[in-house]
């Protein structure tokens, strides 16, 4: 039985461990020994010598990677993409966020607005509200984590609306979904999967990579918030 080592987001870990991974092994008989983790501290892990044969990550932070020789950028492969969505507590009336000014109305009503330090949602959130010009507002009484799963954040009471990319927010299923930002303001992040230079001769890695753009793939995708990506784009 082979073992294909994968560096992955957390983006995409519902649709992995739910249907993927299970799915993957009974077809192959081969397994997959993963770390989960956001796309920066995966790379703060490699910084550190950490090594794998796999790593999904978002698809625009592997080039400098493959500059330092890390990952074989040919064989970038596009999966899935997921938009920003709004989370609240269980129970909670759903605010309206159905337009850019019904967003800005409700984030500026909420006592606190969970986000992330290092995720492409919490960055992306970041610069939105610098954008939107109340980032002084929402940053005063923000509850900003460095990692992990926002909507945890609304559940425990330390805030009333958390922000995350729509498949990471169905980890908490406490937590209630409101839905996704308004397209006016929204941002899609895709990821790819990439070999990394060591392992671009591994026959299993590359199938295993292959399978994230099947069939069995695309259907996990859709049931965990995440759209499928043609691998030519």
């Amino acid at each position: 039985m082979a073992a294909t080592t994968l560096f992955s987001t957390l983006a995409v870990r519902k649709a992995l461990d739910d249907v993927i991974f299970d799915a993957y092994t009974a077809e192959t008989g081969d397994i997959v020994d993963t770390v989960f983790d956001p796309t920066l501290q995966l790379i703060r892990r490699i910084d550190a010598g950490e090594t794998f044969d796999v790593m999904i990550g978002i698809t625009d932070s592997f080039s400098p990677l493959a500059e330092r020789g890390i990952v074989d950028l040919t064989t970038r492969t596009p999966i899935a993409r997921t938009g920003v969505g709004l989370a609240v507590p269980p129970g909670a009336p759903h605010p309206d966020i159905s337009t850019r000014d019904a967003l800005v109305a409700s984030l500026l009503a909420a006592r606190s607005v969970a986000y992330s330090r290092t995720g492409a949602s919490g960055i992306y959130f970041a610069g939105l509200i610098d954008e939107l010009g109340i980032a002084d507002e929402i940053g005063a009484r923000a509850t900003v984590i460095e990692k992990g799963f926002i909507a945890e954040a609304v559940v425990d009471g330390r805030a009333d609306i958390a922000i995350q990319q729509m498949s990471e927010l169905l980890f908490v299923p406490e937590a209630e979904i409101v839905g996704p930002f308004p397209e006016e303001v929204q941002h899609y992040t895709e990821f790819s999967a990439t070999l990394s230079t060591a392992s671009a001769g591994n026959a299993d890695a590359a199938a295993f990579v292959e399978y994230l753009t099947g069939p069995v793939a695309a259907n996990a995708y859709e049931l965990t918030n995440l759209e499928a990506v043609a691998p030519d784009g």
